[in-house]
């Protein structure tokens, strides 16, 4: 495939899903977002997030047995960030299993998430 200067892809960016869970702002790899749906009653919360306000969406990604789905507030869009923005936590920090890191977003830190590792964590998977 050929690809001219304006649509090519960046390897040195990856794109992110942006999202909200109460009045904070996460972020996901866009590539494991398979789709987003409203929610239904069983889908995964986790309350480490933060207090749902409505949870009336879900991120649904691949799991082991299916598809998961994780209820979010809101859905702030995609962008591509430039990979050197990103920063790992270091395991002395202590964060949640499905933290994998931070993006400084204009002076706002946003957490990145693992959506997989989220089902992990509650015990489901």
């Amino acid at each position: 495939m050929i690809y001219d200067e304006e649509v090519s892809p960046s390897f040195d960016e990856v794109d992110v899903l942006f999202f909200e869970v109460g009045d904070v702002v996460y972020g996901t790899d866009a590539s494991q977002v398979l789709r987003i749906e409203r929610s239904l009653p069983d889908d995964l919360m986790v309350p480490e997030l933060g207090a749902l306000r409505r949870g009336n969406r879900a991120l649904v990604f691949d799991a082991p047995e299916g598809e998961g789905h994780l209820k979010v507030d809101a859905i702030r869009g995609v962008r591509p960030v430039p990979i050197r923005d990103l920063r790992r936590l270091p395991p002395v920090a202590g964060a949640a299993s499905y933290t994998v890191g931070v993006f400084l977003d204009q002076e706002r830190p946003v957490m990145l998430i693992d959506l997989l590792e989220t089902l992990n964590a509650q015990g489901r998977h």
